[in-house]
C-alpha cells in the first residue's frame, strides 16, 4: 500500500516540474541539442534457436544495438550462454505474460498454482493480451515478472533493461504500475516512451484510422483518440527520471505492422531492399531525442514455419539490420546509436538531484 501511495504521489508531483522543462531526454543524458539517438532493439531472444540466430546476426554483424530475452521460453539457455560469451551485448528482459503461437507454448516461471489468472487450460500463458487483461490480478503479474528476473539472475545474466512482450504490461494501469515499480526498486531501466512521442503518436493514429476505414466507421475529420498508454506518458516519464532511471523520448514500433505484398514469393534481395527502404523512410521521420526502434530479427530455418507464419517478415527485419545501405544512411545523417547500458550509465552520471 505504501509503495502504491508513493507511486501516485510522485506521478502527481511530477506534472508541474515537467511543464518547466523543454529538453529532450537525450539532452538530459548529455547528448547535444538536436541529437537523434537510437536504440535499435531486437525482441524475442530465447524464443527459438532461429530467433537467437537472428539476434546474433543483427547485433554482431549488423547495426542493431540491443536485445531482450523471453525467460519462460525453451531456447533461453542458448541465448544466455551467448550473452556470457559476449559481455558487451546489451541484453534485457522481454517480460512475457502471453504465449501466442498455437503449437509452441510456454508457461509461467512462478508456477501455475501461484498465478492461476495468467494460465489457460493447457497451463500455459494465454495467447492474447485481452485474456490477461480480464483474467490476471496485479499481484500475479508482479509475482511472474519477478520470477522471470530471478531466473535471469540465477543464471548469471544481469539484464540491462526491462520491456514488455506484446505490450501486455501496458494494457492496464495496475499492470503498468507493477512493471515500473520493479524497475525503480531494482534500478533497472524500463522501456517507457515518456517524452513527446511524436512518431509513436502519429503512427498509432494512422493505424487506428486504417482500422476504422476497414470497419467502415471512419468519417473524414473525425477525432482519432491517442493511445491509452500515452495518456499520462509525460508524467510517468518524469517520475521515472526523478527515481533515477533513463526515459525514452519516443518509440518506433511500426515494422511488425508492415505488410510487404506477396512476401512469401519474394527473393531475399527483394525483401532486404523493401525492409531497408521502410526503415530509412520511417527513421527519417524521427524527431530529436532518444528513440527505441523495436524489431523481431529471425534467421528462419525450415522448421520455423511450424512455430509461426511470420518467417519472412522477421527475416526482413534481420536483413535490413545487415544492409550496408541502412548503416550508410544512419552514418550520413548523423544518427547516434546507443544501448540501454550506456543510457543508464549516463543517467547515473547526471545524478538524482540534477535539474537538467
Amino acid at each position: 500500500m505504501k509503495k502504491t501511495l508513493l507511486f501516485t504521489f510522485l506521478v502527481c508531483l511530477s506534472f508541474w516540474s515537467f511543464a518547466q522543462d523543454t529538453k529532450t531526454y537525450a539532452e538530459k543524458l548529455g547528448w547535444s541539442k538536436g541529437a537523434k539517438v537510437l536504440i535499435l532493439h531486437v525482441d524475442d531472444a530465447g524464443m527459438s534457436h532461429d530467433s537467437n540466430d537472428g539476434v546474433e546476426q543483427a547485433t554482431g554483424q549488423g547495426v542493431a544495438t540491443s536485445t531482450s530475452v523471453m525467460m519462460p521460453c525453451p531456447w533461453v539457455p542458448e541465448m544466455v550462454a551467448y550473452i556470457k560469451d559476449h559481455p558487451n551485448l546489451d541484453a534485457g528482459l522481454h517480460l512475457t505474460l502471453t504465449s501466442e503461437w498455437q503449437n509452441y507454448r510456454w508457461g509461467p516461471l512462478a508456477g501455475k498454482s501461484n498465478v492461476p489468472g495468467l494460465v489457460d487450460k493447457q497451463g500455459c500463458f494465454y495467447p492474447a493480451v485481452v485474456a490477461v487483461y480480464f483474467s490476471a490480478k496485479p499481484d500475479e503479474v508482479d509475482k511472474e515478472i519477478r520470477a522471470q528476473l530471478d531466473r535471469a539472475l540465477a543464471m548469471g545474466f544481469k539484464p540491462t533493461h526491462l520491456d514488455s512482450h506484446m505490450g501486455t504490461l501496458f494494457s492496464k494501469p495496475a499492470f503498468l504500475e507493477k512493471y515500473l515499480q520493479l524497475g525503480i526498486e531494482k534500478q533497472i531501466p524500463v522501456m517507457f516512451p515518456g517524452g513527446d512521442d511524436l512518431f509513436y503518436r502519429a503512427e498509432a493514429k494512422a493505424a487506428t484510422m486504417v482500422q476504422l476505414k476497414q470497419q467502415g466507421k471512419y468519417v473524414e475529420g473525425m477525432n482519432i483518440p491517442e493511445p491509452a498508454e500515452l495518456t499520462k506518458a509525460k508524467d510517468i516519464g518524469t517520475m521515472l527520471w526523478q527515481n533515477g532511471l533513463p526515459v525514452l523520448d519516443d518509440l518506433h514500433n511500426s515494422s511488425y505492422d508492415w505488410q510487404m505484398p506477396d512476401i512469401d514469393h519474394k527473393t531475399d534481395a527483394e525483401i532486404q531492399k523493401w525492409y531497408t527502404d521502410h526503415y530509412i523512410e520511417s527513421i527519417g521521420r524521427l524527431s530529436p531525442g532518444l528513440t527505441m526502434v523495436i524489431m523481431h530479427c529471425t534467421n528462419p530455418s525450415s522448421t520455423f514455419k511450424y512455430i509461426c507464419n511470420e518467417s519472412q517478415k522477421r527475416k526482413g527485419d534481420m536483413m535490413a539490420m545487415l544492409d550496408p545501405r541502412l548503416k550508410a544512411f544512419l552514418t550520413k545523417n548523423g544518427y547516434i546509436l546507443t544501448t540501454w547500458r550506456e543510457v543508464m550509465e549516463r543517467r547515473k552520471k547526471v545524478g538524482l538531484d540534477s535539474k537538467n
